[in-house]
């Protein structure tokens, strides 16, 4: 009876990760991150994956360095927002023996700090121009930053270091938070320096420029890349391979955030996606 029993068991078991197999088949989990860059890439992925390819599509939002945790345990199939070579480079090191990289999603992005542009640049004009007294005191010496796990907080802090910027406080808050405090400056034409990066809807809605970094602490261009779980690609080539085709100009990106601002995330994605059938159909099929 015992042995039967362990036979019954062990047969039920086996039906039973078969069929969640079968059932997990259909579904991706990806993981993303709530700035608007990633938002409009993450939902697109996810409308053509859902509507031409018939998934199931689970979106996670959490911070990045829980998504490379989570590729790397197999917690998550993909996620669309991994700078590379150096924003992230920290995080890769932890995980590249345990993720995939599928392609690039865009290119010519960066980071850096960016101030309104009614800022006399002849005052300030370089990160190195924050330690003068007028501009300390035009600024509250303050930074206004994005959430702790970012990539770019943590260059910030090294620039803070590099530049010798001791009486500053680094405004840790969110991406919406910046973004706010951004507009609320402009609103009332004072001065503000925040945390920025390429692509982002706020370059298309305000006259913004970046202060240059003479000793590169923040990097140069970046390539935004699609990462997998190990094993992911084998398992699911037809999902793999559709995401690896997905490439974005990045001053399309930038228009559709911009558009995702002015109505919403899923309205700017149906307009991207009717104005781009021929480009969309290659990401789907690979056929030119």
């Amino acid at each position: 009876m015992n042995t039967s029993l362990k036979a019954f068991t062990a047969g039920a078991l086996a039906l039973s990760l078969g069929t969640a197999a079968v059932a997990a088949d259909n579904s991706i989990k990806i993981g993303w991150t709530a700035w608007s860059d990633a938002e409009f890439v993450t939902k697109l992925t996810q409308r053509i994956l859902e509507e031409r390819m018939d998934y199931e599509v689970e979106l996670v939002q959490t911070d990045i360095a829980p998504q490379y945790r989570g590729l790397a345990d197999g917690n998550l199939d993909v996620m669309l927002m991994s700078w590379q070579p150096g924003t992230h480079a920290d995080y890769m090191e932890k995980v590249c023996n345990d993720v995939v990289p599928l392609g690039i999603l865009y290119t010519h992005a960066r980071l850096g700090w960016a101030v309104p542009d009614y800022v006399p640049e002849e005052t300030l004009a370089s990160i190195e121009d924050l330690n003068k007294d007028e501009v300390k005191e035009k600024l509250d010496e303050t930074i206004t930053g994005i959430d702790p796990g970012a990539g770019i907080t943590r260059l910030s802090k090294d620039a803070i270091d590099e530049y010798d910027l001791d009486d500053y406080e680094l405004q840790i808050s969110s991406g919406a938070g910046m973004t706010a405090a951004l507009e609320r400056a402009i609103r009332r034409e004072e001065w503000i320096v925040v945390t920025a990066w390429s692509p982002h809807w706020m370059f298309g809605a305000h006259d913004l420029r970046y202060l240059e970094d003479p000793e590169e602490v923040l990097g140069s261009f970046e390539r935004v890349v699609a990462l997998a779980r190990d094993g992911f690609y084998q398992e699911d080539i037809d999902a793999a391979s559709f995401i690896s085709r997905i490439q974005i100009p990045i001053d399309d990106l930038q228009s559709a955030m911009y558009d995702a601002q002015e109505t919403s995330y899923e309205e700017a994605v149906t307009k991207y996606i009717e104005n781009n059938e021929d480009r969309i159909d290659y990401w789907v099929t690979g056929e030119l």
